[in-house]
């Protein structure tokens, strides 16, 4: 079988215009979308009329969206997300990309792409699936370079980009390659560049309930600061992004904030909130005659 690089190269450049010119467009900072927004094709149209232009399905997020074993948390559906099946995942994929249309930057997070605790094997025709399938890249959580070298190399050969993660030892999940101090995530960012991650992120928060209300912890800025400072390739920062500390993130320099669980939130209460407005007013309006 023939692959022709030029082609798949060609891909990949296009789909990393798209990031930049996200990125250019909302003024040097964007906003990734995943979690509900990134897996239901009716709220994924909804954001990107909204003006979102990066989206990520993820297999967890899936497995929640699905109630998958009865999960109803990111941290018990992170313990099966490799149990959802990579077709799954292009399905949704393929949904999404058929209504928001071809324009919007999506990146997939997959079984196997993440750090995974039984063995997940991934084949060249997983690659070509997700490619066909409308994603523009892989969402991953590859803990360490081996690993990550090798997916980034099968990715690219089927013009798929890579975001890649810098995690910490001490994370609630294994999210990525560990870094612990500041010296230590630029020395990882460095390295990841080098193997040919398209970009590349920091976990920021691993409680899935945000961090400090309005603030971040300086650690968390440092730590951000050294990835921004020490690569030239876009990168992101994910984990406990919320509506009040926003504008502290803003303020790193990081090019993308990656925000589900927050909006996921906000949907829920929203949902709840029309909900209760219909069932009282028929309560009302019962108590009335």
């Amino acid at each position: 079988m023939i692959m022709f690089k030029g082609d798949m190269i060609k891909k990949r450049e296009q789909a990393i215009v798209k990031v930049w010119s996200a990125i250019e467009e909302h003024g040097g900072q964007t906003l990734l979308s995943t979690g509900i927004t990134g897996d239901d094709a009716r709220l994924a149209k909804a954001v990107v009329e909204s003006g979102v232009k990066l989206l990520e399905p993820n297999h967890p997020a899936l497995a929640l969206a699905r109630g998958h074993k009865g999960v109803t948390t990111m941290h018990d559906a992170e313990n099966i997300r490799h149990e959802i099946d990579i077709h799954e995942m292009a399905k949704v994929v393929r949904g999404v990309r058929n209504t928001i249309g071809r324009d919007p930057y999506i990146t997939v997070g997959i079984p196997g792409g993440f750090t995974e605790v039984i063995p997940v094997e991934l084949t060249d025709k997983d690659f070509m699936l997700m490619s066909h399938s409308g994603a523009d890249g892989l969402h991953t959580h590859k803990s360490n370079f081996e690993d990550l070298e090798e997916l980034v190399e099968k990715a690219h050969k089927y013009g798929l980009t890579v975001d890649a993660y810098i995690g910490h030892p001490d994370d609630l999940h294994t999210f990525g390659i560990p870094a612990r101090t500041p010296e230590e995530v630029a020395q990882v960012a460095k390295r990841m560049e080098e193997i040919g991650v398209d970009m590349i992120g920091l976990m920021t928060g691993m409680s899935y309930e945000g961090v400090g209300a309005g603030e971040i912890p300086s650690i968390i800025k440092e730590r951000l600061h050294a990835l921004v400072s020490s690569v030239k390739v876009p990168t992101l920062a994910e984990g406990g992004i919320n509506i009040e500390n926003s504008k502290a993130f803003r303020e790193t320099g990081v090019h993308i904030l990656v925000v589900g669980t927050a909006i996921d939130d906000m949907v829920k209460t929203a949902a709840q909130e029309a909900v209760s407005h219909f069932i009282n007013q028929k309560t009302k309006e019962a108590l009335s005659k």
